[in-house]
């Protein structure tokens, strides 16, 4: 069976890198009718935080990516929050000491630092060996650690040979003989080194196959060598393509909005973010560009991720949730859109439910102009706020039959009992069969005294939506005095 993980650290907010490489993993158990395991890497127990762990799990869940065993649900090959597995990385450690695979250093932590920097001044890559730690290992070293209740580190004796493997992506990657010396797996503190636990949590949960960015390619060596020691077939390794920015750098923090909250906090619809992560670094069999979820499991392949690094470009993502959101439930998407008119000020929470129908028809007749949730309220602005009263001409036949036909509009308007959209279209019909204005200037002229704008929600949906008060009180506002 197939079984892959996702081992975010909670120490931030999860980027658009994990998440796509979860996603890559969700994608791929569920295509395969395997395992999807969620795993949390917590040793770095200065910038682990509760709070962090709850956010990636948050964010996970509001993309639509649910998982067979993790920290918040159990499983068979728990625990799976690292800082609750120390017991096993110690157990795994001291095999390796005792097969002679492995070594105690009795060095502190600023003596290797020192001893790493003294090699990189030499211009030497830090190639430890067990033999430059011997100095450290005296009887006196021992007692003090002892006395002091501190741990040796334990480092790993690389072998020196060539290690190559078949990614399932970039094809065969050697690493040559020599690329590395020895390193550390486990801390003085007692706790385990990055490569290590990775090794040992991968082989205790039975990891199948590692889909992972390709910035962890330089770390595969450690692990195959560490794979080899235990004894174990290592999983089917996978490293897909770097994101990169339209600059072509690494996606980052001056290219704009790059974690997952961002996106949301934006009013990125979690099926359009999803879709538009999927096509970084993957494509659809048949080029496809818009696609919901259980397409694209159906379609899933490994073979189909790309070498070559992905691009996010964020008017192309932006683009594709204007897709979605013209074509999802208008319930879901006034409903999402409510927090941001309430933070704009043109409703309260109670207002916004108790005309609930009116504002879903007032989103309804805007949402064909908008690509994200947040710009919503900039395009209701028309219904909320008065526009700046405009100077109308009379100087030509055309500039005065159209205003009579305004006149005509409010007059008829006023006459009117019951605000219905016939009602509404009639009175203009009949103002305009009356008058026969030029008709676009009209239209243009009677957008520009209702809206301020020269271009946008469909007039009739205007008027019906403005009420009679306000259609009638703009209308005066223009030609009250012609």
């Amino acid at each position: 069976m197939v079984r892959v993980r996702f081992a975010p650290s909670p120490t931030g907010h999860l980027h658009v890198g994990g998440a796509r490489t979860a996603l890559f993993n969700y994608l791929y158990a569920r295509h395969s009718d395997g395992k999807f395991v969620l795993r949390i890497e917590d040793t770095d127990l200065e910038r682990s935080t509760k709070e962090s762990e709850e956010k990636l799990i948050e964010s996970l869940l509001w993309m639509g990516i649910s998982w067979d065993e993790g920290p918040d649900i159990g499983g068979s090959y728990g625990p799976y929050r690292q800082s609750e597995r120390k017991y096993i990385y110690r157990q795994m450690a001291e095999r390796l000491l005792e097969e002679g695979k492995a070594y105690e250093v009795f060095a502190s932590p600023e003596e290797i630092k020192r001893l790493h920097d003294s090699l990189m001044a030499k211009g030497k890559a830090p190639h430890y060996s067990e033999e430059m730690f011997r100095e450290f290992d005296t009887p006196e070293r021992r007692k003090e650690f002892r006395e002091k209740g501190l741990k040796p580190a334990i480092f790993f004796k690389m072998p020196r040979k060539e290690y190559a493997f078949i990614d399932l992506v970039k094809g065969e990657v050697v690493f040559k003989e020599g690329s590395l010396g020895d390193f550390a797996i486990m801390r003085s503190n007692g706790l385990p080194i990055y490569n290590f636990a990775v090794v040992v949590d991968d082989i205790s949960m039975e990891i199948t196959h590692v889909i992972r960015g390709d910035d962890h390619l330089s770390n595969t060596l450690k692990q195959l060598a560490l794979y080899e020691a235990f004894g174990i077939i290592p999983p089917k390794f996978a490293h897909v393509s770097m994101i990169l920015g339209p600059d072509g750098k690494k996606l980052s923090k001056r290219h704009g909005a790059t974690s997952v909250e961002e996106f949301r906090d934006k009013g990125f619809l979690p099926e359009a973010f999803v879709n538009y992560l999927a096509l970084l670094g993957w494509s659809h069999p048949e080029g496809k560009e818009i696609m919901h979820i259980d397409e694209m499991i159906r379609e899933f392949s490994i073979e189909r991720l790309h070498s070559s690094p992905a691009v996010f470009d964020v008017a192309k993502a932006r683009w594709m949730n204007g897709v979605y959101i013209r074509e999802v439930n208008l319930e879901r998407v006034t409903e999402l859109s409510i927090p941001y008119i309430i933070e704009k000020g043109y409703m309260t929470e109670e207002q916004a439910k108790a005309n609930i129908k009116w504002l879903r028809k007032a989103v309804d007749s805007v949402r064909k102009g908008v690509e994200i949730l947040e710009e919503i309220p900039e395009k209701l602005e028309v219904y909320f706020k008065d526009p700046e009263t405009i100077e109308l001409s009379k100087k030509t036949e055309e500039d005065k039959q159209v205003v009579l036909v305004l006149k005509k509009i409010k007059e008829y308007l006023e006459e009117i009992n019951t605000w219905e959209h016939k009602a509404v279209v009639d009175v203009v019909k009949r103002a305009i069969k009356e008058i026969k204005p030029d008709r676009k200037l009209f239209y243009q002229t009677f957008r520009k005294v209702l809206t301020g704008m020269d271009e946008g929600p469909e007039l009739v949906e205007v008027l019906f939506l403005l009420g009679k008060n306000k259609v009638t009180d703009r209308i005066d506002r223009a030609v009250g005095n012609l």
